[in-house]
C-alpha cells in the first residue's frame, strides 16, 4: 500500500500517503459517519433547562441511541450543549470550555436564554446569545426546550456533519 519507515522500533507511513487516503471519497464518508454517530457531549448548564437534560438521557427518550454520549472530560468531547443564561462573567468560562475541546467541535445552543438572553435580554451583564462568544451549529428554541427538540437538534447536527464530510 505504501512505503513503511521503521524508526525507533515503530512503523510509520509517510505523512503524505495518509493524507491521500483521507481524501478518498469512501474513506471521507466513513470518517464523517463515524463522527456523526459518536458525538461525545459535555453540558454547560447555567439555568433551568437541566431537568430536560435529565429527561433526554432517561429511558423514555434515550439520547444515546442517537449517537450522543455524555462524557465528563472536555479533552475527549466534540459536542458542547450550552443551556441557560450566559453572563459576562460566565462568557470567559464558555470560551475556555470551547477552546479545550479537540477539533472538530460542534455547539448546540439550547433554550431562549442561550440563544438570545431569554427573560434577561436587556440586562447589562447578560450576553445576548452564546453565538457572540463561540460559533453555534444548531439552535434549539424553547423555554425550556422539550427532549424531542434536543434529539432533533442532534439529528440535524449529524446530517450537517454527513453533508460536510468532515
Amino acid at each position: 500500500m505504501g512505503k513503511v519507515v521503521v524508526a525507533g522500533g515503530r512503523c510509520k507511513f509517510f505523512k503524505w500517503e495518509i493524507g491521500k487516503i483521507r481524501e478518498w471519497k469512501p474513506v471521507k464518508d466513513l470518517l464523517a459517519w463515524g463522527r456523526a454517530w459518536s458525538l461525545w457531549s459535555v453540558h454547560l448548564c447555567t439555568g433551568c433547562c437541566s431537568p430536560e437534560l435529565m429527561a433526554m438521557a432517561c429511558s423514555r427518550f434515550d439520547a444515546e441511541r442517537f449517537g450522543t454520549l455524555p462524557f465528563p472530560s472536555l479533552r475527549e468531547c466534540d459536542l458542547l450543549f450550552v443551556l441557560g443564561i450566559v453572563s459576562e462573567k460566565m462568557a470567559k468560562r464558555v470560551k475556555l470550555t470551547y477552546e479545550q475541546m479537540p477539533e472538530p467541535k460542534y455547539v448546540i445552543a439550547l433554550g431562549d436564554c442561550a440563544i438570545s438572553g431569554g427573560l434577561w435580554w436587556d440586562s447589562y451583564n447578560i450576553v445576548q446569545g452564546v453565538d457572540k462568544i463561540i460559533p453555534v451549529d444548531v439552535y434549539v428554541p424553547g423555554c425550556p426546550p422539550r427532549p424531542e427538540a434536543w434529539i432533533q437538534a442532534v439529528q440535524m447536527l449529524q446530517k450537517k456533519i454527513m453533508e460536510r464530510g468532515e
